[in-house]
């Protein structure tokens, strides 16, 4: 398995589903896989909520869905990655001092890589 940080610019093909994560873990994508990992400052529309946290759904203001994520290539994943503690239990905002901070995954095969350098 490769990863890679936005230091090159790939070809993105089309994109087939975007799911809105609240963690990643390796066990979403096959191997071998090269996935690109990028913060963003917004996310795009259309996304599937896969957020398993009640209160963290319901701060960021979408349903909870607990289901297995599988992120195939061409894929995008979007990470609510929650900075500053845990929510306390039945937030509904966030607290002082709290902060999402955003990172868009796209998984690759080695074959895409390839292709683009």
């Amino acid at each position: 398995m490769y990863i890679l940080t936005y230091k090159y610019k790939l070809k993105q093909s089309k994109m087939k589903n975007i799911y809105l994560l609240n963690a990643f873990s390796l066990q979403m994508v096959d191997v071998p896989s090269v996935i690109e990992f990028r913060e963003v400052d917004a996310l795009p529309d259309g996304l599937i909520s896969a957020i398993g946290h009640q209160d963290t759904a319901n701060v960021l203001g979408v349903p909870m869905n607990r289901i297995n994520v599988h992120l195939q290539p061409g894929d995008t994943a979007y990470v609510a990655q929650l900075q500053g503690g845990r929510l306390p239990e039945g937030s509904t905002t966030l607290p002082d001092g709290f902060k999402f901070k955003f990172i868009e995954v796209f998984v690759h095969t080695p074959q895409t890589l390839a292709n683009n350098f």
